[in-house]
C-alpha cells in the first residue's frame, strides 16, 4: 500500500503528463505547459525526498513588487 507521499508525488507526475500532453496537441501554449509540467515533477520531487520540508521563499523582484502594490 502507498504511503500519502508516494500517492502525491503519483498524482503530480500524471498531472505534469496531461500538460506535457496538452502541449503536445497544443502548439501555441505548448511552452507554458511543459513549464507547467517541469514545476509538477519538481513538487513531486520534493514531496518523495522531504515530505515535511518547507520551501524557500523568494524575494519578489522590483517588477513583482510593483504589481503586488509594494
Amino acid at each position: 500500500m502507498p504511503t500519502n507521499n508516494e500517492l502525491a508525488a503519483k498524482m503530480l507526475r500524471d498531472a505534469s503528463m496531461f500538460f506535457r500532453q496538452v502541449g503536445e496537441q497544443n502548439p501555441p501554449v505548448a511552452d507554458q505547459m511543459n513549464q507547467n509540467a517541469a514545476v509538477y515533477e519538481q513538487v513531486a520531487q520534493l514531496v518523495e525526498s522531504d515530505p515535511t520540508g518547507e520551501v524557500p521563499t523568494q524575494e519578489p523582484t522590483e517588477g513583482e513588487e510593483h504589481q503586488q502594490g509594494g
